[in-house]
């Protein structure tokens, strides 16, 4: 049987929340070898990365751009555009979150999240109003799977991580999580969430 569960941590992208560098470029690029040779070699999720662990995207974009001058103008549309590679909420999740809430669990984040996207993310996400403290990757120049950010996330949230589930898309960010104490979930869909809730009793349904 596993141990109670008295708080939840979201990562956020791609648990909450898509995000898809595609989704952004395939509005820029008509042609589908072009798209995926850009996203796959120029403006990839590795080089955002860069930004996730707290290195500024002025400086970024100024160096691939000297790499890859002939995509220019591609490049420079990133930052500015950025918030259209987040399509939307992950389906059920926002309300997976809001009836979590309601049951009186505190809610807490752990992502990987640059600290300039954050600053223009978060004002389009009200769920995260209802969240006690997020630790972002950014600011605290951490990433999952360091074992040091969930090291810092327990400590300034004040919980006890044996009776807390963290729920991230990676499996090496939970195995790492787990290695600290935490319980985790690795995260497919809305509904096989769902399920490992009733499972654990954090929930008995979450339909309304």
């Amino acid at each position: 049987m596993s141990q109670p569960v008295d708080a939840i941590i979201f990562d956020v992208g791609n648990v909450l929340y898509q995000w898809d560098i595609r989704h952004l470029y395939a509005r820029l690029i008509d042609d589908p070898a072009e798209l995926d040779h850009f996203v796959t070699h120029i403006v990839t999720p590795e080089w955002h990365f860069q930004h996730d662990a707290g290195r500024p995207l002025a400086e970024m974009v100024e160096e691939l751009t000297a790499q890859y001058p002939h995509h220019a103008e591609l490049i420079a549309q990133y930052v500015p555009r950025w918030l259209e590679t987040i399509p939307g909420p992950v389906p059920g999740m926002i309300d997976m979150a809001e009836r979590l809430a309601l049951l009186g669990y505190p809610l807490f984040g752990i992502t990987n999240f640059g600290v300039e996207f954050w600053d223009m993310f978060r004002p389009t996400a009200p769920i995260f109003d209802l969240f006690r403290d997020i630790v972002v990757s950014g600011a605290e120049k951490l990433v999952k799977p360091d074992p040091a950010i969930y090291r810092l996330a327990i400590a300034r949230f004040g919980i006890d991580p044996a009776r807390t589930l963290f729920i991230d898309d990676r499996e090496d960010n939970i195995a790492s999580a787990i290695a600290c104490g935490l319980q985790g979930h690795v995260f497919r869909d809305t509904a096989t969430l769902e399920a490992d809730l009733l499972a654990r009793g954090v929930i008995e349904n979450v339909t309304t």
